[in-house]
C-alpha cells in the first residue's frame, strides 16, 4: 500500500509511503503521485518501508520499481530512503531527508489567526464528576497568526440550526482554555505542526470528530461559509486507483461529486459545467473558503469515490 502524509491546511510537501513487500506501483500508489503531479508538488520525501520482511536482493528490485514508476514525475528526483518502522531502522534519515526536502515556509505572524480543525474531542471520562468536566478540545493545525491562551474565538460555518422552520448555520463563539502542543502547555502557539485547542465548548459538540472540517480563528476575521462557488478544473488524464484504468470523463451538469476543501469534505451537485473546465457546484454542506483555495475532487465510480481532479475556487 502507499500512504501519503501532509499537513491538511496547508499542503508544503508530501512523504509518499511505498511498501516494499508489494510491487510498484499499487493502485493507490498511482492515484497519490498524480495527485502531486496534477497540484505541482514537488517537495516530496519517499520512503520504502517494511524491508525488514524483504531479502536485500528484493528490496534492491523494488526500489528500481520506484525510480522508474516516478521517471518524468514531479517525484522523479526525490529521495527514496529505505526504513523498517517497526525495528525503528533509518527512521532518523527519513527525518533528515524531511528537514532536507521539505524546507519550513515562512508564514505571516501579523495576520488572524487561522485553524483548519482536524480532530475535535470530548476528553472527558464516563463518570466524571460535574466540577471535574472539562470542555471540548479541537485538534489542527495553524497556518498563520498567533493563538493566545484566553483568546476569544469563533468556528465556522458552525451548527446547523432550524429555527421557524429555515435552516441556518450559526458560528460558534468560544475561548481557548489551553493550549497543547508538543505534549506541552503553551502560552501561545504559532505556524507549524499540530496543536490541541481546549475551549469551553460543552463536549457534546465536539465529540467524535464532530467538527472536523470547520476553521476556527479570531470572530468576524475568518473566511466566508460558502454554499456553492464556481472553480477552475484540471482533471486527470486516467481514473487512477481502479483495475481499469479508463479515461477521465468531462464534469457534466447535475453530476455529484465529493470536494475536500482543506480538512472539510462535502458533496456538491453540479450545477454549471462550461467549457475550459469552468465548473459551478451547490454544496450539500457549506464550507469556509475563500478565492485561490484548491478542492480535491473525486467522483463515484462503482462503490468507491474515486479522485478525477483538482479544481481552484475562483468565485
Amino acid at each position: 500500500m502507499a500512504t501519503m502524509l501532509c499537513g491538511a491546511a496547508i499542503m508544503d510537501g508530501a512523504v509518499l509511503v511505498i511498501s516494499a513487500n508489494e510491487p510498484c506501483p499499487q493502485p493507490q500508489t498511482k492515484e497519490h503521485l498524480m495527485a502531486l503531479n496534477i497540484t505541482g508538488i514537488d517537495k516530496i520525501v519517499i520512503v520504502q518501508n517494511k524491508i525488514d520482511l524483504m531479502s536485500r536482493e528484493q528490496v534492491m528490485e523494488h526500489y528500481q520499481q520506484i525510480k522508474d514508476f516516478v521517471k518524468g514525475t514531479v517525484a522523479e528526483n526525490a529521495p527514496i530512503v529505505p526504513i523498517s518502522a517497526q525495528q525503528n531502522i533509518n527512521i532518523d534519515m527519513v527525518i533528515e531527508a524531511i528537514e532536507k526536502t521539505i524546507p519550513t515556509p515562512s508564514r505571516d505572524m501579523t495576520k488572524p489567526p487561522l485553524l483548519k480543525i482536524a480532530r475535535s474531542f470530548d476528553v472527558n471520562r464516563p463518570g466524571a464528576s460535574p466540577d471535574a468536566l472539562k470542555g471540548g478540545v479541537i485538534g489542527g493545525s495553524l497556518s498563520q497568526g498567533r493563538l493566545h491562551s484566553g483568546d476569544k474565538i469563533e468556528i465556522c460555518p458552525g451548527r446547523l440550526l432550524d429555527y421557524e422552520g429555515r435552516k441556518q448555520w450559526i458560528p460558534i463563539q468560544t475561548k481557548v482554555v489551553t493550549l497543547l502542543a508538543g505534549n506541552q502547555v503553551q502560552d501561545e502557539i504559532t505556524p507549524g505542526g499540530l496543536v490541541g485547542v481546549g475551549t469551553l465548548l460543552d463536549p457534546i459538540m465536539t465529540k467524535s470528530d464532530a467538527l472536523v472540517g470547520q476553521v476556527l480563528g479570531e470572530p468576524g476575521e475568518l473566511p466566508p461559509a460558502l454554499s456553492s462557488f464556481t472553480m477552475n478544473m484540471q482533471l486527470l488524464e486516467r481514473v487512477v486507483g481502479v483495475t481499469d484504468e479508463s479515461n477521465v470523463e468531462p464534469i457534466h451538469s447535475s453530476e455529484p461529486l465529493m470536494l475536500n476543501v482543506g480538512t472539510a469534505t462535502t458533496v456538491g451537485v453540479v450545477t454549471s459545467a462550461r467549457d475550459g473546465g469552468v465548473v459551478q457546484v451547490q454544496l450539500k454542506r457549506p464550507v469556509c473558503a475563500e478565492s485561490g483555495d484548491r478542492v480535491a475532487v473525486s467522483r463515484r465510480i462503482g462503490a468507491r469515490w474515486r479522485l478525477i481532479g483538482v479544481g481552484t475556487i475562483i468565485e
